[in-house]
């Protein structure tokens, strides 16, 4: 399929294509299926990027990225999700990638030196931690329950961070007095959770203000004093990249002023920022996913025999792939239009939740389909359909479940609805003397 890529997009998703092509899937295949990759490997895959040239190509070259825009750097994201392997290799991997993101919009330049280029680098890893347990936030991010306050500020030997460089500390619950944030809450299903360097915590800083209105972010450093790893969540998917999803208690961490990641009680607007184009960039990675699912599915049924004749030559399944390659292309062409719409300045929150909600089933379905075209090889994780199927069932939930996204929608499309194309209508007690007359 050709779409409205420019030149230099088309360039970068050909270079990216052929690092899949020559070293991400041939070192998959080599690999015992399930098995978590090491760091080293991943280290490996990210130099080869770098030759290939399409390391984080959506960050700016000041922050050592290559500075395409996001719009010229989305399809990478789709190659990149051919493999569980891809995305880490290219730096394009979640959370990270929205991490950088954020960082790059609301941090302020000590808060990039400090953590956005190493991240980029690959130096250190970040988790975002936002979700909390029942009855805390999750769908509905207004039922927040984690504070920061702010308190005098401690002695310079007990901080950690900027903090160390600036005297600052950060909190999930941030409560103001003097010149630290104190974070009191409990977060979970924190991505990277357990490896993370950096947290990027949101807190309720103003308990009179509307949530949305009242909350702030913070940078977290996971080593300061009060920050509790409780575990990693026990999960599907993951097992390649071995990503965890912490529990985390924050009780009484102390951050510094500095810490403060954007303004003061915008928190959701700025998560909102980082949120919009993650979603995006999830459903090109997930595209690139169940595309490659649907190659193995066809190369497979290609050669695999019964009842008389290969099963690609099965009306049924033929039928069944054309419809899943059919969806698949509606939600490339969906996520490019949000995409430009962002370029363009726009929030693009329908297009990005018509794309997240539509491109969530038609991923899963895609790939639930290639996992049955297999049989028994596609339950077996010699082929890597099993960790697919694992990890795009996520899809449904994270960076919004289907059922917020689908509430989104229909609350806007339910906003001036056209009342006089029910004038026609016959109502009780109304006689209908323009019909009857026939004028």
């Amino acid at each position: 399929m050709q779409y409205s890529d420019s030149k230099q997009a088309q360039e970068l998703a050909d270079r990216a294509h052929e690092l899949m092509e020559e070293v991400v899937l041939p070192l998959e295949r080599e690999r015992p299926g399930g098995m978590a990759v090491s760091s080293g490997t991943v280290a490996d895959l990210r130099e080869s990027a770098r030759e290939y040239g399409v390391y984080a190509p959506q960050i700016p070259e000041a922050y050592g990225g290559m500075g395409m825009s996001f719009r010229d750097a989305l399809p990478v994201f789709e190659e990149a999700g051919r493999s569980l392997l891809g995305a880490a290799a290219m730096r394009v991997d979640a959370p990270d990638e929205g991490n950088m993101h954020l960082l790059e919009l609301a941090g302020d330049n000590i808060q990039k030196e400090t953590y956005l280029e190493p991240l980029v680098q690959g130096e250190i890893t970040s988790g975002f931690s936002m979700t909390e347990p029942l009855q805390g936030a999750g769908s509905d991010p207004k039922m927040i329950q984690t504070t920061a306050e702010k308190r005098e500020a401690q002695g310079a030997s007990e901080r950690s961070g900027i903090a160390a460089e600036k005297d600052s500390a950060e909190e999930t619950s941030a409560t103001r007095d003097g010149d630290e944030w104190v974070i009191d809450g409990h977060k979970w299903w924190t991505s990277n959770g357990v490896e993370a360097d950096i947290l990027i915590v949101l807190a309720r800083t103003d308990p009179d203000a509307h949530p949305y209105e009242g909350c702030s972010l913070f940078l977290v450093p996971s080593d300061a004093d009060g920050v509790d790893v409780v575990r990693d969540v026990p999960h599907m998917g993951g097992g390649t990249r071995g990503t965890s999803h912490a529990e985390i208690v924050y009780e009484n961490v102390r951050v510094p002023e500095e810490h403060l990641l954007g303004e003061l009680n915008q928190g959701f607007t700025h998560a909102q920022e980082r949120l919009g184009p993650a979603r995006l960039t999830h459903c090109m990675r997930f595209s690139g996913m169940a595309q490659r699912s649907l190659e193995i599915a066809k190369a497979y049924i290609s050669e695999r025999e019964g009842f008389g004749s290969t099963l690609s030559d099965k009306q049924s399944l033929r039928y069944r792939i054309a419809d899943a390659e059919t969806r698949l292309h509606v939600a490339r062409t969906a996520i490019r239009d949000a995409a430009d719409r962002i370029d363009a300045g726009e929030e693009a929150r329908i297009p990005v939740s018509m794309c997240k909600v539509f491109t969530a089933n038609i991923t899963q379905e895609a790939i639930d389909l290639a996992v049955q075209c297999c049989g028994a090889n596609g339950i077996g994780k010699d082929l890597p359909l099993a960790d697919f199927y694992e990890a795009v069932r996520t899809f449904r939930i994270v960076d919004g479940a289907d059922e917020v996204h689908r509430r989104v929608i229909a609350r806007d499309a339910f906003e001036g609805t056209h009342d006089e194309e029910l004038e026609p209508l016959t109502r009780f007690g109304e006689p209908n003397t323009r019909r009857a007359d026939g004028h």
